[in-house]
């Protein structure tokens, strides 16, 4: 089924026979045999198609298919793995959090992925300030390590929550703080590296512990080329293209380890690291500067370098969005970050560099001191690499000239030529970067898709390094080459340098197994591109994605492999919760997003919608849509889930699962009648054990119990009580409450206790005559058809309301978020759909709009919980904070996913996934519960939850605010006797 996308379309020219990718089946499970007889029990040796897929691509343009992925426990693994790919003559590719953006992290032999095992902290020495780390440790967990010891690693590119240091020493990674603590390069001690040839290396400064050969071939060819290695190196802060080979002169120490450092992968696998860490300030403000353009803002940075600040970051106004009501005036802005003794201190220094910029032609400026304010500030800033691949119109943006470098006196001209040029191409892009050392990022609309794209980029691509020489600069300031530059090396340096690379490295790898097509001898810059291989015609699908033009290539493709899902740190955001479960990259955004890639492809992944590999990748994804918002691209995984189901299992038998929760709805309203029948069945422990099995769900769940009268039947009883509802009818305003199957048929009390709310608010309540359901049921369960004719059904008995123009109040986040968003996207051509979508209020959103003028009880007391993610994701909780803040209930509700997820935590084989999920954020959030504190959960996943892994009851906030009212009236009785 490899062909079924139709013709493919892009330049194939990198496709050469005597590529180790192309070996075929059998020497490739003699290579991978091989492997798993020398390396010891336990090691990951994978050569399967998930695995294959997964490394295929990093953060860059490009894309290579690896034969297979060996991920070692320590440095023998890797010494045996060197030995058995040399004696199969194929190459070695060492990976880490594949974040590289030009193309490091791709190859076409065995990939090496150290972020499995090789990921350990292992030692702070805070006397000396040093930290020893494997391969795969992340920046942030260092950054742990040393933090009580008052210190830091220096060095921290955007990506710190997910790098690592092998990546970072591979690519001399810098980050904002290089302006004070300079490169990767400057804070490394010394390097334990294997060469392909197996020989064992710990770099330093001098020869010590590098093997004789190495040193003597390094020794000769410096005393042969002394001064073209005095004179062919500009002087930059930030130059990283080429080998550092300048670090081995004699006055300079012979800096093996500094000439190690920016290699790329290309000399050595490094397998452990020395590394010196910093003083952190005990307290930091943040000065943030407004010019009029970005032109303005890198002519004053130097300035600013002169005040000694710990960072000088440049953004303009088309990348920071809606921040930029919260900054100075201004299009553009400088982010210069002070530190101190204490908060005084550094808000002192910040104000005085702030004096001083005005002075010089700042447009305005303003102080940061709360760290809260400023971590969100500087989120914008390291997000910027993923939201610079959107233009403002939507437009797709990619990276390429990612990051050049001239002296920092020169880039206030730089970015003037490099407007001028972008026009000349008419291209787009929106710099960025490190301005106090002269270092841009950008990322540009160029078609990488298209034959005539890509040779206009090529095109540009060659100016555009000419204009970086030109002003004195480096191709590289901080990613390194890789495939995206080494071609353009002899524009910078000129033949002899380059030549100069390639004798170096064939000293230390005459094999070429290391890495091949990088730095020197590389690959085109315009070959190997991973969008050649996607369809060339949008793929038939059943969501529209508007965002995307309606092409699933497209929308597949926004991942452009930042890696923010793969963030562990403890947060207010969601994504990912199964990544952070398993640590696997099949269960991170980007893994999936990289299946789905590859299944477009049909390459590695060959079975299109019938795809096993994708199917088990998507199986944990708990659809929670938090790489909807919390992804800088906005990769939305839930709807691409329900798109793949929707076509795995077309035709075919779907899991019991699906039956049973994917028609939950009709399930319900059917026992409904029969309530306490169903809960006697439920109790029922060798009766329910079968009937759980049959029914898909997991063992280890509890049924929910289901109330003895449901919302709507206590609703059309209290409607003959009282005066009939009409929609329309003169008088209050009206609302309509949405019933929600979950609320309606599991928390009744929820849609009463909203009703009393909404009625003391001085609104009039009514509910839809007849049953509706959003269909998120049939959604997330890939039952598109189904979802689809009960919206119609649904929108058949709510347009009275619709045409009335009455706002619908959702009690329940997720149903509330499908109303928003799956309904108009599976019915684009009905207006009602729209209509509905627009009119959805949540609960929180209801009262503010219609009854601005009400006062909420207050309850003064302290809250805990958990911000729904739907609520999170899609609808957002200001509206929510601003209620529950009149309300008096004080205090933070945690980030992260309950793990429930609807339907997710009760299906077989889910349940562990599931209750790591809780433990993460939620429980611990519950049992650290100040006295009194009231649990707020607006979502049944998340009310089920908590009930059954905690013995807790969650509220709805409509519940908090009802027994307000009850108790305000109650006292109001007691002072009228």
């Amino acid at each position: 089924m490899g062909d079924q996308w139709g013709d493919r379309r892009g330049d194939r020219r990198g496709d050469r026979p005597d590529r180790p990718g192309r070996l075929s089946d059998d020497r490739r499970r003699e290579l991978a045999h091989a492997l798993r007889a020398v390396l010891r029990a336990g090691t990951d040796v994978d050569f399967g198609a998930s695995a294959r897929a997964l490394t295929t691509m990093d953060a860059s343009n490009y894309r290579r298919v690896p034969l297979g992925v060996v991920a070692p426990r320590d440095a023998d693994d890797v010494r045996l793995a060197l030995a058995v790919c040399r004696e199969h003559g194929v190459p070695v590719v060492p990976r880490g959090g594949g974040t590289s953006v030009g193309g490091q992290a791709t190859g076409e032999g065995v990939v090496l992925d150290f972020t499995r095992h090789m990921n350990a902290v292992l030692a702070v020495d805070p006397a000396a300030r040093t930290a020893r780390v494997q391969p795969g440790a992340v920046l942030d967990v260092l950054r742990a390590a040393a933090a009580p010891y008052g210190l830091t690693f220096g060095p921290d590119p955007s990506t710190h929550g997910r790098c690592t240091l092998g990546g970072m020493i591979g690519n001399n990674a810098c980050g904002a703080h290089s302006v004070a603590w300079g490169t990767t390069a400057d804070n490394v001690r010394s390097l334990d590296v294997l060469t392909y040839g197996g020989e064992r290396c710990r770099l330093a400064q001098g020869d010590d512990g590098v093997p004789q050969r190495i040193a003597d071939g390094v020794r000769a060819l410096v005393r042969a080329e002394l001064a073209l290695l005095r004179t062919g190196f500009p002087e930059l802060p930030r130059r990283n293209s080429g080998y550092a080979l300048d670090a081995l002169l004699p006055e300079r120490g012979t800096g093996h380890a500094r000439a190690f450092t920016g290699s790329e992968g290309t000399l050595g696998v490094l397998t452990e690291a020395t590394v010196a860490l910093v003083e952190a300030p005990a307290a930091r403000a943040l000065a943030v500067l407004g010019y009029a353009d970005e032109g303005a803002a890198a002519d004053a940075a130097p300035a600013v370098v002169a005040y000694g600040p710990l960072t000088v970051e440049g953004m303009a106004a088309d990348l920071v969005g809606a921040a930029a009501r919260d900054l100075p005036r201004g299009a553009a802005w400088l982010f210069a970050e002070t530190g101190g003794a204490t908060p005084a201190e550094a808000a002192d220094r910040a104000r005085a560099l702030c004096r001083a910029a005005v002075a010089d032609g700042a447009t305005g400026h303003a102080v940061v001191t709360d760290p809260a304010a400023q971590r969100r500030l500087w989120r914008v800033r390291e997000d910027a690499a993923g939201t610079a691949t959107r233009l403002p119109d939507g437009g797709e943006a990619w990276p390429g000239w990612e990051d050049c470098a001239v002296p920092p006196a020169r880039l206030g001209a730089y970015l003037r030529d490099f407007r001028a040029l972008l026009a000349a191409y008419g291209l787009r892009g929106a710099p960025y970067g490190h301005f106090g050392e002269g270092c841009v990022h950008v990322r540009l609309d160029v078609d990488l898709v298209s034959e005539e794209g890509v040779r206009r980029y090529r095109a540009f691509s060659t100016d555009m390094a000419d204009l970086v020489v030109a002003h004195g600069g480096s191709l590289s300031g901080e990613h390194g080459d890789g495939q995206a530059r080494a071609e353009l090396l002899p524009r910078l340096y000129g033949p002899d340098v380059v030549r100069l690379f390639e004798r170096f490295k064939d000293v230390w790898d005459p094999w070429g197994g290391l890495n091949p097509g990088m730095l020197v001898r590389p690959y085109r810059l315009d070959e190997n591109l991973r969008f050649a291989v996607l369809p060339r015609r949008p793929v038939d699908v059943t969501f529209t994605y508007p965002e995307d033009g309606g092409d699933f290539s497209a929308a597949v493709r926004r991942c452009v492999g930042v890696a923010r899902c793969r963030e562990k740190a403890v947060g207010t955001g969601v994504m990912c919760p199964s990544f952070r479960v398993t640590g696997e990259e099949r269960h991170s955004t980007r893994g999936r997003a990289r299946l789905l890639h590859e299944m477009l492809a049909g390459e590695v992944v060959t079975e299109g919608w019938r795809s096993p590999e994708v199917r088990e990748a998507l199986d944990l994804c708990l659809a929670c849509k938090g790489c909807r918002s919390d992804c800088p691209v906005g990769v939305d995984m839930a709807t691409y889930k329900a798109e793949f189901l929707h076509h795995h299992y077309e035709g075919r038998l779907r899991p019991a699962a699906h039956y049973t929760m994917g028609w939950l709805p009709l399930w319900l309203r059917a026992a409904a009648p029969v309530a306490p029948v169903i809960n006697r069945l439920a109790a029922a422990g060798p009766l329910t054990a079968v009937g759980k099995r049959l029914a898909g769900v997991a063992p280890e769940r509890d049924l929910p119990e289901l109330p003895a009268e449901t919302f709507t039947r206590w609703w059309r009883a209290r409607a003959r009580r009282r005066v009939r509802q009409a929609y329309g009818r003169p008088g209050a305003p009206a609302v309509v409450l949405w019933p929600d199957t979950f609320t309606n048929h599991f928390t009744p009390s929820a849609a009463r206790a909203a009703v009393t709310v909404l009625e003391d608010a001085g609104l009039r309540v009514v509910v839809p005559p007849k049953p509706v359901c959003c269909g998120l049921t049939w959604v997330s369960t890939g039952q598109l058809g189904v979802a689809r004719r009960v919206m119609r059904r649904t929108l058949d008995v709510m347009a009275p309301a619709l045409d009335a123009g009455l706002p619908v109040a959702g009690l329940e986040p997720s149903c509330t978020a499908a109303l928003r968003t799956e309904l108009p996207a599976l019915l684009p051509g009905d207006e009602r759909a729209h209509r509905l979508a627009l009119a959805v209020r949540t609960f929180a959103e209801v009262l503010e709009e219609c009854a601005p003028q009400w006062r909420p009880p207050r309850l003064d007391r302290p809250v805990v919980g958990q911000t729904h993610c739907h609520q999170h994701a899609v609808l957002g909780d200001a509206a929510e904070r601003r209620l529950r803040e009149r309300a008096g209930l004080l205090g933070e509700l945690s980030g992260g996913c309950c793990g429930l997820a609807g339907d997710f935590g009760f299906v077989s084989g889910h349940y562990e996934v599931s209750v790591a999920c809780a433990e993460e954020q939620l429980l611990p959030s519950v049992r650290q519960a100040p006295p009194g504190a009231a649990v707020l959960a607006d979502g049944f996943s998340c009310r089920t939850q908590l009930a059954q892994l905690a013995g807790v009851r969650g509220r709805h906030l409509a519940e908090l605010l009802a027994e307000g009212i009850a108790a305000a009236s109650d006292m109001t009785e007691l002072d009228r006797t």
